[in-house]
């Protein structure tokens, strides 16, 4: 044996006799608290800061630097916080789970704005829970009168066992105006076309549905219909992974940014 195995050696029988039998550190456990996505998904709506309880959740920084440490000019004038937050058709932090503590939370957006900065367009109380997932989504039009707007939380029960042959898919419905739709996704090589889950109403969501992965035309009908009210083409979607589809904006709308349309989001 040489010397270094030999010092290699030694060293281990330190490191043990000295951490006894804690020298093994356990990083199997999940680590505690739920996992929500913010989604700014209200028509019309200003840009804002997702709030759990009085913790801010989402907000966007122009700069790296870190007051009050950082006290050059810079950092004063452009290291603030920007006034655009999360905007309307925007999903908070680049569409990331954050974590929070689990148990009863009360959500907030709030106005990011220099007018009316820190006012609460829309609260909602909800219970969530460790090591679950879920979708805070502000919903339906903004009333620029009241300064309100809806909102809605979808657990999202993303499959405990997935075949990773397999894409999963679900609808979330949160155009406050809409009747009840189901999304349909049509595969663009074979034609074949796939119901993803049942009829979904406004502020509710489906299941994850499995489907081969694949590039797919995306269109959602109501109950009883042949015809499509929101319609996406070529959509792909690849083995392994989970997205959830979202129908936003206002039905008959014109107007460019609130034309009904189907978000894609990742859930993994």
């Amino acid at each position: 044996m040489n010397r270094y195995a030999s010092l290699a050696l030694a060293l281990c029988a330190v490191a043990a006799a000295a951490c006894g039998d804690q020298i093994a550190q356990e990083i199997t456990a999940p680590v505690a608290g739920a996992r929500v996505k913010f989604f700014n998904f209200s028509v019309g709506s200003p840009g804002v800061n997702f709030f759990a309880n009085d913790a801010k959740i989402t907000a966007i920084g122009s700069t790296t630097c870190a007051p009050p440490a950082d006290t050059t000019t810079a950092c004063k004038t452009t290291g603030a916080e920007p006034t655009t937050g999360t905007a309307y058709n925007a999903v908070g932090n680049s569409g990331l789970y954050n974590q929070i503590a689990a148990g009863s939370v009360t959500f907030t957006g709030k106005i990011a704005a220099t007018t009316d900065k820190g006012l609460a367009i829309t609260t909602l109380a909800s219970q969530v829970d460790n090591n679950k997932y879920y979708s805070f989504y502000l919903s339906g039009a903004y009333d620029a009168t009241s300064k309100k707007t809806d909102s809605f939380i979808v657990e999202d029960a993303i499959p405990e066992t997935p075949d990773y042959t397999q894409a999963y898919v679900r609808f979330v419905n949160a155009i406050s105006n809409s009747s009840p739709m189901t999304l349909f996704a049509k595969n663009t090589l074979t034609a074949t076309e796939t119901a993803l889950g049942g009829t979904i109403a406004y502020k509710a969501a489906g299941v994850f549905t499995a489907i081969p992965a694949g590039v797919y035309d995306l269109n959602t009908r109501t109950a009883g219909s042949t015809t499509n009210v929101i319609t996406r083409t070529a959509v792909g979607f690849s083995a392994g992974h989970i997205y959830t589809i979202t129908a936003r904006g206002t039905i008959g709308s014109t107007v460019t940014a609130n034309v009904p349309a189907l978000d894609n989001t990742a859930n993994r």
